[in-house]
């Protein structure tokens, strides 16, 4: 994947994905929060912050990204979006998951992301067939982003995160091998 920024939207909208830098660990801070991991099973201390910055830094395979935000006229860091490798089902796939700082959610901020990610991850190739999240199926504003950018649902799976925390989650994909026609680019658009 090339180091340049990953531009998505037009107008007030407009995302870029910024790809992850040693400088980014307050985002991950901002992000430990009891509102913000509720679904994810609650903050993480201090060393299991810098341990997952790190791995951020260091992904074998895939890529974190902080999103940057021009709406408004200014130009701000509004959340974090990336994806990895894992098995799933017996296949190498790639997985997703975004966080939104609070006070930029509710503007759809997070599909434009996905829609981005989408697009950075068919562009480097990986060699997997399939991109998928797996928000808890009570997590309505997750589900609302999967849907919004484009991704299928499957259905409900049982899943584990973090470890140790039994979860049931939507699996939601896209099938990296089959781009959009023009038409469904609107309608997800």
């Amino acid at each position: 994947m090339e180091d340049a920024e990953t531009d998505a939207g037009t107008g007030t909208g407009q995302v870029r994905l910024v790809p992850w830098s040693e400088g980014d660990f307050w985002l991950l801070r901002r992000t430990n929060s009891p509102e913000m991991t509720g679904h994810l099973g609650g903050p993480e201390s201090e060393e299991k912050l810098a341990d997952r910055h790190r791995r951020y830094l260091e992904l074998p395979a895939g890529r974190m990204y902080r999103i940057v935000s021009a709406a408004d006229g200014e130009t701000r860091s509004v959340g974090s979006i990336g994806y990895w490798g894992r098995e799933w089902r017996g296949e190498a796939v790639w997985e997703t998951g975004w966080a939104i700082l609070p006070e930029f959610q509710g503007r759809g901020l997070a599909a434009q992301a996905a829609r981005a990610l989408v697009d950075a991850v068919r562009r480097a190739d990986g060699g997997r067939p399939a991109l998928h999240a797996f928000p808890a199926v009570d997590h309505a504003a997750s589900n609302w982003v999967c849907r919004k950018a484009g991704f299928t649902l499957l259905g409900e799976v049982a899943f584990e995160y973090p470890r140790g925390n039994p979860i049931t989650s939507n699996d939601w994909y896209v099938d990296l091998r089959r781009r959009p026609t023009p038409t469904e680019e609107r309608r997800v658009g």
